[in-house]
């Protein structure tokens, strides 16, 4: 598939743009400033092989692109929706964001959209598939394509077909997706997020995540 990331520059685009390469997809890194974008895709690519990994503004990663994962911080989330949104119809929007408050990232905190990816999808309408998830995954686990990551992952949406294309391309990740229900799902799934961060730092643990037991 061709996968766009905005803000791919950051650690979890990174890591899962060069998974997905790796797999086959071609992905286009995203960020405000394109310089940036193409340095990181070379450098990514640099002693990898043939991978179809390239960099651009986001503008022009969400065009060239089928499915968009949107990975930026909280604070620039809906000002990165608005931006973007004339270039979002028709797509499928991952969205992993989750709706931290800094300094006080171990605590949960509810924004007044109640989740970002339900903010996503009221900002964006129906012309546009917001899924949400991978909001439990180490950002330092998926930057080496060869670690296996001991984590499931919760997947929601509304559109059932959305909802399959990324699970697949979680799967491709190297990664086990669930369907965890419809979006408005979403509010569990990232407020899980600050309870694994104070695990994180309780436990002095190099990224906490969750497993999903009891299934057939």
């Amino acid at each position: 598939m061709r996968i766009g990331i905005i803000g791919g520059t950051g650690k979890e685009g990174r890591g899962m743009a060069l998974r997905w390469a790796h797999k086959g997809h071609e992905v286009c890194i995203g960020s405000r400033q394109a310089e940036r974008a193409v340095e990181c895709a070379a450098e990514l690519a640099a002693g990898q092989g043939a991978l179809k990994l390239s960099g651009g503004d986001n503008a022009h990663a969400v065009r060239s692109a089928e499915v968009i994962l949107l990975s930026v911080p909280y604070a620039a989330h809906r000002a990165t929706l608005l931006e973007l949104a004339p270039h979002l119809e028709g797509k499928i929007l991952i969205d992993i964001t989750v709706p931290l408050k800094p300094p006080r990232v171990a605590e949960v905190h509810l924004p007044e959209g109640h989740s970002a990816a339900l903010e996503a999808q009221a900002l964006l309408g129906a012309g546009t598939r917001v899924v949400a998830t991978m909001h439990h995954i180490s950002s330092a686990h998926l930057a080496d394509p060869e670690h296996g990551i001991d984590c499931d992952v919760l997947t929601c949406a509304d559109d059932k077909e959305a909802l399959a294309t990324v699970m697949g391309l979680v799967g491709d990740l190297g990664l086990t997706a669930y369907d965890a229900g419809p979006l408005r799902n979403a509010v569990a799934l990232e407020a899980l997020t600050p309870v694994l961060l104070h695990l994180n730092r309780r436990y002095k643990s190099a990224g906490a995540g969750i497993r999903i037991t009891g299934m057939k």
